[in-house]
């Protein structure tokens, strides 16, 4: 059932009516779950990928390493596998999830976007020797003061203000919808 955007609903609390959107957009769309790594190392540095859109492999965009769950699948288990295979990395402390997003995009799978769980993963800071994935061109440890002067896509889109509030303030209460 479409929610109603009546004028007689304004009653009813925005953050409500935005769960009764959120929950209409998710039963048009299906939706795969996958799990990101805020790979810190001692220096507080970020380790983040480089990927190119396989549409127009000119676009590209910095992103955490992480993929998708298996059916099954805990966050902690995806993101052990997911960071043997793409960075190398075998042993870490599995970290609390801070950010959250969906972002809605055909998928090869049949999905219809994604939606991703981000975890601080503390670590010293190492050469990834993994097997990126395809669209992975290059990878590189970002401070934050890079991040905030850079001109170059990220994802999330506002990463370099989360990742410099996420050093400064810590981990939320809860995980945020960090948007697209």
């Amino acid at each position: 059932m479409l929610p109603s955007t009546s004028p007689a609903n304004a009653a009813v609390p925005w953050e409500e009516r935005l769960r009764w959107f959120r929950e209409f957009r998710q039963s048009l769309v299906r939706l795969r779950h996958a799990v990101r790594a805020l790979l810190l190392d001692e220096r507080e540095r970020i380790l983040l990928d480089r990927r190119s859109s396989i549409d127009d492999p000119s676009y590209t965009i910095w992103a955490t390493p992480g993929g998708g769950l298996e059916p099954g699948e805990s966050h902690e288990h995806a993101l052990r596998r997911e960071l043997v295979e793409e960075v190398g990395l075998h042993e870490f402390d599995f970290g609390p999830e801070v950010w959250w997003r969906e972002h809605f995009f055909p998928m090869p799978s049949g999905h219809g976007g994604q939606r991703e769980h981000f975890h601080v993963v503390r670590v010293e800071s190492f050469e990834a020797s993994g097997t990126p994935d395809v669209d992975v061109v290059e990878r590189r440890w970002w401070t934050a003061t890079e991040l905030a002067a850079s001109e170059e896509r990220f994802a999330p889109r506002r990463l370099p203000e989360l990742l410099a509030a996420l050093l400064r303030d810590g981990p939320p209460e809860e995980p945020l919808d960090v948007g697209v």
